[in-house]
């Protein structure tokens, strides 16, 4: 009995312990360089790729498509409009992918959406 008391006593001073916060320091040149709000908070745009309807593609025209999917997935990044793009696994919603944008609105995502060549061709949908 004593030795359950004492290990729930010791249990609940570390659970105390590493509960403590440790004081997180606002730094506004950060804030600013990253341009966000007055809170600290940084917007950006995120965007769900679907299967699109163009399905009679031939095989070579969808492989050449993808490459330009990748090349301007790279194109984004690389100017910083892009922080996150992946696939998804295969799913019953035919959810394809993700793509993060570093804007500030929608509309401009919209924009860089429509540089995607398979999107352009209906292989994806967003």
């Amino acid at each position: 009995m004593k030795t359950s008391i004492f290990i729930l006593v010791f249990l609940l001073f570390n659970t105390i312990g590493f509960s403590q916060e440790a004081e997180v320091k606002y730094d506004e040149a950060l804030a600013k360089s990253l341009h966000a709000d007055e809170y600290g908070m940084k917007k950006y745009v995120f965007c769900l790729l679907k299967s699109g309807s163009n399905t009679t593609i031939s095989k070579e025209e969808s492989k050449k498509l993808f490459e330009g999917h990748m090349a301007n997935i790279n194109k984004l990044a690389k100017e910083g409009k892009l922080v996150v793009a992946g696939p998804f696994m295969k799913n019953d919603r035919k959810y394809r992918g993700i793509y993060v944008f570093n804007v500030e609105t929608v509309e401009e995502a919209k924009k860089l959406v429509e540089t995607d060549p398979a999107i352009k061709a209906n292989l994806l949908e967003a």
